[in-house]
């Protein structure tokens, strides 16, 4: 791996061994991430000859401010969400990245542009300008089931949204019930809703639609929108699709919830749900034998290829160097993503690299999915003032899981999003 890696990044060698520089990076991971990340920094070390100091902190958001603001920022930081890099771009605080990276994202990520424009953001003046290097990707559009209950039903895996409701209406029929959702999560209960409908605004809309839903500039109250929630409540406000009936939704825990696919007989067949969701799997529960997934998929008569939703860090200059230029060129190289996938943890939309590398034959799989992607989006409701997206929109879709009307429960969110402008 070394040797690979060393031949791969020689024009970093050669461009930096002579003139090694310090280089400091600052991000939010803490415990076994740092220690992966700083795995893939001391490759980069080795290979540029520079000196790498990485230092994490559960308080990153507010920390790289204050740093920033206080002219001592770190030359590379790691965002865990673009809306902080947006602000601090505007803001004057970030560096444009290497000439030509919008290109290179363009001809070796999947769904290229999506990543171009999920890292441009406006500058201090007001123009438009790459700031962002997405490594490190979670997936968001999965659908998890027991493939035993699958096998014992004669069930094969949908291919397209038409085929997963025409499935679901076939469980119903067949004496079953083929979902289990949750919403609860404490003092966040109802954000399991905001996924269903983020991925059915990309489902039923163009990116471009969903983009101006997570700036305002499509209201949330508008018919894209309330389409897109009413899509939800296709699923989660059908008794007979549910476990324990639609009034079960908006009380059962998000990690209670997947049990269900579990028990003899199941109480559900299907569980939509991040990547993480196997955290909360009954004990000794083995994904890819008790447990497997497969794409929520898009609607086949929408034509609007295959998108996907989820989160992932960024990268960006928050103080200039040649060495800061040479790691977002090291990044690049598909070493740099296999170090990682190797350790667990990590997806990615290279395409150049080896899924071999994956130690975890679950997460070579969910990669794929990524792979697979035509459009990549955000979790929108992470996108949105804190007061919406972990609030209004949260609540909002308790009520509407609770039986409110999909319109009015749209309006009032707008109504709170009107209130902070």
């Amino acid at each position: 791996m070394k040797f690979k890696l060393y031949a791969s990044v020689a024009a970093v060698a050669l461009g930096s061994a002579a003139q090694a520089e310090q280089i400091t990076v600052f991000g939010p991971w803490l415990g076994p991430d740092q220690a992966n990340v700083e795995q893939v920094l001391a490759a980069f070390a080795a290979a540029s000859g520079h000196d790498v100091r990485y230092s994490g902190s559960d308080s990153f958001e507010q920390q790289i401010v204050i740093d920033a603001e206080a002219g001592s920022a770190p030359n590379v930081a790691v965002f865990p969400q673009p809306g902080l890099a947006a602000d601090m771009a505007r803001r004057g605080f970030l560096t444009p990245l290497p000439a030509g990276t919008g290109d290179w994202l363009l001809e070796n990520y999947a769904a290229g542009q999506s990543w171009v424009d999920l890292g441009t953001y406006a500058n201090a003046e007001g123009n438009p300008d790459l700031y962002g290097f997405f490594y490190k990707v979670d997936v968001k559009s999965l659908v998890w089931y027991n493939p035993e209950n699958f096998e014992d039903a004669g069930y094969e895996v949908p291919q397209t949204m038409e085929q997963l409701i025409a499935l679901s209406e076939q469980i119903v029929a067949d004496g079953g019930t083929p979902w289990c959702i949750g919403l609860g999560s404490g003092g966040a209960t109802g954000w399991p809703a905001t996924d269903w409908v983020e991925d059915m605004m990309l489902r039923t809309q163009p990116p471009a639609v969903y983009d101006a839903w997570v700036s305002n500039e499509l209201p949330f109250d508008a018919p894209e929108v309330v389409n897109a929630i009413e899509q939800f409540g296709l699923f989660a406000r059908n008794d007979a699709f549910v476990a324990g009936g639609a009034g079960a939704v908006a009380t059962t825990d998000f990690r209670d919830s997947p049990k269900g696919l579990f028990d003899s007989p199941p109480q559900c067949y299907m569980h939509r749900q991040a990547s993480f969701i196997p955290a909360f799997f009954p004990e000794g529960t083995e994904v890819g034998a008790d447990a497997d997934f497969f794409y929520f998929p898009a609607y086949e008569g929408e034509d609007l290829g295959s998108p996907v939703l989820g989160a992932g860090t960024l990268w960006a200059i928050t103080n200039p160097s040649d060495a800061a230029n040479d790691l977002i060129e090291f990044l690049k190289t598909p070493e740099a993503h296999e170090i990682w996938m190797g350790l667990g943890g990590f997806l990615t939309p290279h395409t150049g690299v080896d899924s071999a590398a994956f130690g975890d034959p679950t997460l070579a799989s969910m990669n794929d999915i990524l792979l697979g992607a035509t459009t990549f989006r955000f979790d929108a409701s992470d996108l949105m003032p804190g007061a919406v997206g972990a609030g209004s929109f949260w609540t909002g879709m308790v009520d509407y899981a609770g039986g409110a009307d999909a319109a009015e429960v749209a309006a009032g969110i707008q109504a709170s999003w009107d209130a902070i402008k």
